[in-house]
C-alpha cells in the first residue's frame, strides 16, 4: 500500500474532470429538454465523492512522500496535470451554482486563485526550462489553458466582468499559441507515446469551453462564437479516423482524456441549441450525451478493474 500511495499520480484528478463534465452536461440537458434531474443529481454526488477520495489520498501522499510530489512537478509531462486540481474545483463550483450558491462561490474563488498560480508557475517553468525539446510537448499542455477559459462560466456571476475577460483572454491566446506548436509537433516530429495518445482528444476542449465561456460573457451567438464551436466540432470529426488506432492501445489512466473534451463539446452543443433552436444541434447533443455516458461508464468499470488488478499506481 505504501508503494501504491507513493505512485498515486496527479493525473487521477482527470477522472474528476470527466465525471464532473458529464454531470454538468446532464444538468444542462435536463434543464433544456425538461427532463427530471435524477441522473445529474446522482452524478453530482458521485463526482463529489470521487473528488474527496482522490483529494484525500493525494493529500496523504503530500505528507508521506513529498519527494515524489517534487519529482512529479519536475516531470515536464506530469507538470501539466497539476491544474486538474483547480479545474476540478471550478467544475464543482459550476455544478453547484443553482444548488448551493455560497459553496459554489467559495469553490470558484479557491479554484480561480489556484488556477492563476498554476498558470504563472507552469508557463514560467516552460519559459525557463534549459533543455525542453519539441517531443516533450503533448496535448496535455492544454490543461493549464482550459482552466483559465473555465473561469468566466461562474465568474461572470460571482465577480466583476473584467475578471472573467482577463482569464478568458489568457486562455484564448495561449490556446492559439499552443495549438500551433502542438500541431507542428504532431505533423513533423515523432508520434506521441502510446500512453499519451488519448490526450489527442484534449484538442477539442479549449475551443468547446471557449465557446461556452464566450456565450456566457456576451449572451449571444455571434461570428466569433460560431468559429469556436465549429472548430471544436471539426476537431471531433478529425479524431474519428483515429478511433480504431486508439481502441487498440491498452488501458492507461490517460484514457480519461476522452471524457472531459467530449463533455465540453456536449455542453457547447446544448448551448448552441438553446440559443438558436436548430433541431440539428438538439439531435447532435443527444447523440454526444449518449456517447459520453457510455464512455464514462466503460472507463469507470475499467479503472476499478485496473485498481483491483494493481495496474495503476505503479512505477512508471
Amino acid at each position: 500500500m505504501t508503494d501504491r500511495l507513493k505512485n498515486f499520480p496527479i493525473s487521477f484528478f482527470a477522472v474528476v474532470m470527466g465525471i464532473m463534465g458529464a454531470t454538468i452536461a446532464w444538468e444542462k440537458a435536463e434543464n433544456i429538454f425538461g427532463w427530471e434531474s435524477y441522473v445529474s443529481a446522482t452524478l453530482l454526488w458521485f463526482s463529489i465523492l470521487i473528488f474527496l477520495t482522490i483529494f484525500f489520498i493525494y493529500l496523504v501522499k503530500i505528507f508521506k512522500h513529498p519527494r515524489e510530489i517534487q519529482k512529479e512537478f519536475q516531470n515536464i509531462t506530469k507538470l501539466s496535470f497539476f491544474p486538474t486540481i483547480s479545474i476540478s474545483l471550478l467544475l464543482l463550483g459550476i455544478a453547484l451554482m443553482h444548488i448551493h450558491p455560497t459553496l459554489s462561490r467559495t469553490l470558484w474563488l479557491i479554484g480561480t486563485i489556484i488556477q492563476f498560480i498554476f498558470s504563472v508557475v507552469i508557463i514560467s517553468i516552460w519559459i525557463r526550462h534549459p533543455s525542453l525539446e519539441i517531443n516533450a510537448i503533448s496535448p496535455a499542455w492544454f490543461i493549464p489553458v482550459v482552466g483559465n477559459i473555465l473561469v468566466p462560466i461562474a465568474g461572470s456571476v460571482y465577480a466583476p466582468i473584467e475578471i472573467s475577460w482577463f482569464f478568458f483572454s489568457i486562455g484564448l491566446i495561449l490556446w492559439i499559441a499552443l495549438f500551433t506548436i502542438i500541431l507542428y509537433r504532431l505533423i513533423f516530429h515523432n508520434p506521441l507515446p502510446e500512453r499519451l495518445l488519448p490526450t489527442l482528444f484534449i484538442l477539442i476542449a479549449p475551443p468547446a469551453i471557449g465557446f461556452v465561456s464566450y456565450v456566457k460573457l456576451t449572451q449571444a451567438i455571434d461570428p466569433a462564437a460560431r468559429i469556436l464551436y465549429y472548430f471544436a466540432l471539426f476537431v471531433l470529426i478529425l479524431m474519428i479516423p483515429h478511433l480504431r488506432m486508439l481502441a487498440k492501445i491498452k488501458y492507461y489512466l490517460s484514457w480519461w482524456a476522452y471524457t472531459f473534451p467530449m463533455a465540453a463539446l456536449t455542453i457547447a452543443t446544448i448551448v448552441m441549441y438553446h440559443q438558436n433552436h436548430f433541431d440539428f444541434f438538439k439531435y447532435l447533443a443527444l447523440v454526444l450525451l449518449i456517447i459520453l455516458s457510455c464512455v464514462i461508464g466503460m472507463l469507470s468499470f475499467m479503472t476499478l478493474a485496473a485498481i483491483k488488478n494493481k495496474k495503476v499506481c505503479t512505477e512508471d
